[in-house]
């Protein structure tokens, strides 16, 4: 009798045990970016030192900012963890949507984040999402093809000479396009490719008084160049072409030039590159003004204000996050495929520096000023954004409207005349104005 109520007694602490352990399951919502998907594949050693298991929701990055957006303004509680960026951050931390991140461990060491990365990651000097990896922008492209057009590429180069490149590398027949750019509509797609690349022509999206500025010859300059060079140099259906579409172009050998994210560079040269032994690297171009076009970005980790297992979800943005796992990756996958852009020891690891894009990856992170980012004074902090909660709705409506155009469905003029409406508009309906 005595046996069986003790052996009742080790059955039902088990059952309360595996409850517990059931219970402890972080919903995490993420980007089907490479260096996520990765993530997702060492997950298991999380769960094995802490007993905390993940499930995870991977998502098309237009349609992931539109769930997780939803879902913090209406208090869903569907995530424990949300993977957001430098847009969102300070806006959502400022509204009390998010949980400070102002308490990690001496271990983690916060300290070693990026400035450029922990300040865009920050609202009143308080960490509000830690960087998953850091990024800008720059040029990746096809030595072979460069050397055979009878080009060098500069370090530094403008857009005519992209232009005039991109011209020489396109091989139709052999589908070669000499130049591979997003198109596709969404604010943080094909409206942050374009946005980043206007600042170079000298547009801006609103003057000090917060009007429209798609009337002016800059904006008109840069998506006439923009279409003018993709229509002549670029794939086809190329309105409909974000990061992972241009990715997957490259890595075909159907690239001469990619300008994106510099993340990038670890899949242009690794193992599902058919091009990975002749990519070169440069920063993006400028016009001669003062201002290149690169951005400045950083995938994080934050935790929604509400959720039942916050400390469960702070243990796995550290783990996530942390100089343990970017070693863990490098000690299983090469230090080329470690997550970039992050943590300031990671550049000063002499490991690290010998990889070919590092240094790139770095200058172009540096020289990348949210602050500063126009040719003419703008009101707004941001690169290929502006910091207002009212942007990501505009822009997505903007962003359609030059896809369009892209596409040929309408004229450059009837493009930039709709987006100086639907901003003006909104900007109105806001109070800005």
């Amino acid at each position: 009798m005595y046996q069986r109520t003790a052996l009742s007694a080790v059955g039902a602490l088990a059952l309360t045990a595996g409850a517990a352990l059931a219970q402890s399951t972080l919903t995490i919502a993420t980007v089907n970016n490479g260096d996520m998907i990765r993530m997702q594949g060492y997950t298991d050693k999380f769960t094995e030192e802490t007993g905390i298991a993940v499930e995870w929701v991977t998502l098309e990055e237009n349609v992931l900012r539109s769930r997780v957006t939803t879902d913090i303004t209406t208090k869903g509680g569907q995530f424990d963890i949300m993977t957001i960026g430098m847009y969102e951050t300070p806006i959502w931390g400022a509204n009390g949507w998010l949980v400070p991140l102002d308490d990690l461990s001496d271990e983690y060491d916060a300290a070693d984040i990026l400035p450029a990365m922990a300040g865009g990651l920050s609202h009143d000097g308080t960490l509000y999402a830690a960087p998953f990896y850091g990024e800008s922008s720059m040029i990746m492209y096809r030595t072979d093809l460069m050397e055979k057009a009878g080009m060098e590429m500069p370090d530094a180069p403008t857009w005519e000479f992209v232009r005039e490149a991109a011209a020489a590398m396109t091989d139709r027949d052999a589908d070669i396009n000499g130049i591979c750019l997003r198109g596709k509509a969404g604010w943080g797609e094909g409206g942050a490719f374009i946005t980043a690349m206007s600042n170079s022509f000298g547009a801006r999206w609103f003057d000090m008084d917060w009007n429209a500025q798609f009337d002016t010859e800059a904006w008109a300059n840069t998506l006439t160049f923009f279409k003018g060079m993709m229509d002549e140099s670029g794939p086809a259906g190329y309105a409909t072409n974000g990061f992972n579409e241009n990715l997957s172009l490259f890595n075909q050998g159907k690239c001469g030039m990619w300008i994106d994210a510099t993340v990038a560079a670890s899949f242009v040269t690794g193992g599902d590159s058919t091009v990975a032994d002749s990519v070169g690297f440069a920063l993006a171009p400028d016009t001669g003004l003062g201002k290149r076009s690169n951005w400045l970005w950083a995938w994080a980790l934050a935790v929604p204000a509400g959720t039942q297992q916050e400390a469960e979800a702070k243990q796995f943005i550290e783990w996530a996050t942390s100089k343990d796992y970017i070693e863990l990756v490098a000690e299983n996958e090469g230090w080329a495929n470690v997550p970039p852009g992050a943590r300031t020891s990671l550049y000063e690891n002499p490991e690290y520096q010998k990889v070919p894009f590092a240094q790139k990856t770095l200058d172009s992170i540096l020289s990348a000023d949210p602050t500063n980012s126009t040719v003419e004074e703008s009101p707004y902090v941001g690169i290929q954004f502006a910091a207002i909660p009212e942007f990501a709705g505009i822009a997505t409506e903007v962003s359609q409207e030059f896809s369009a155009a892209y596409a040929g469905q309408q004229t450059v003029e009837e493009a930039l005349e709709k987006a100086q409406a639907i901003t003006n508009e909104a900007m109105e309906a806001a109070g800005y104005r």
